[in-house]
């Protein structure tokens, strides 16, 4: 049975993982007979948001109790893992994942990555293991490879100014529809816009199947 490792950035789309793409992409998995290694760094939320009024909250959370929500308690903190673990890693998208695994969010192509996240998608590309990336998640494989002798196609749609700061850190953009995805097959990864372009959850599901299905021909 593969073993693949989601990465998680906190519960909900305003400051963690869009639950919605982190649902379908564990429901995915399972149906395609993966065994799913939940997994998020031990760190402070960079901010809290009320998902009601989109106000945000004088509040503290942890990233990883956070995801032990979606993850139903069963999550190991990333420090813990290795590409030895993992036969293949995904990272839903939500603005945890520009926020808390990385702040691209916050500083586009001047971004600081957290250690853990750089670390742990070096090793899968060291280890020629697929990775996969959804929604605004592809900055983080842009900024974890800055400077690193490598090229790889990745994708978050069609917005022109987030492309222009990926290309920025060195990676190449290309347009996708939200039903599709972008496969590099020399690198091993695959991107999907998902809620970047969809309108619905029946929409971002038709993209990131299609990724986990790509994913799953690889392993």
């Amino acid at each position: 049975m593969a073993k693949i490792g989601v990465c998680l950035s906190g519960c909900g789309v305003n400051d963690g993982s869009e639950i919605h793409e982190s649902v379908i992409t564990a429901l995915t998995l399972d149906r395609a007979g993966a065994e799913i290694i939940y997994t998020a760094p031990d760190v402070v939320q960079t901010k809290v948001v009320n998902h009601l009024t989109g106000d945000e909250m004088n509040e503290i959370r942890n990233v990883l109790v956070e995801s032990a929500r979606i993850a139903r308690g069963e999550i190991t903190d990333l420090a813990q893992l290795t590409s030895d673990d993992m036969d293949a890693l995904l990272f839903p998208g939500g603005f945890g994942a520009a926020l808390n695994l990385c702040d691209f969010a916050l500083k586009g192509a001047d971004c600081y990555i957290h250690p853990e996240v750089k670390r742990i998608i070096q090793e899968m590309l060291a280890a020629q293991k697929p990775l996969g990336f959804i929604c605004i998640a592809p900055a983080l494989f842009a900024r974890a490879v800055k400077n690193a002798d490598m090229t790889a196609k990745i994708t978050i749609g069609n917005d022109r100014a987030t492309a222009d700061q990926i290309e920025k850190l060195g990676s190449q953009h290309e347009i996708c529809s939200v039903d599709d995805c972008i496969v590099d097959e020399e690198n091993k990864i695959v991107s999907t816009p998902a809620y970047m372009l969809a309108g619905n959850i029946s929409e971002a599901a038709s993209g990131i199947e299609k990724l986990v299905h790509q994913i799953m021909k690889w392993v």
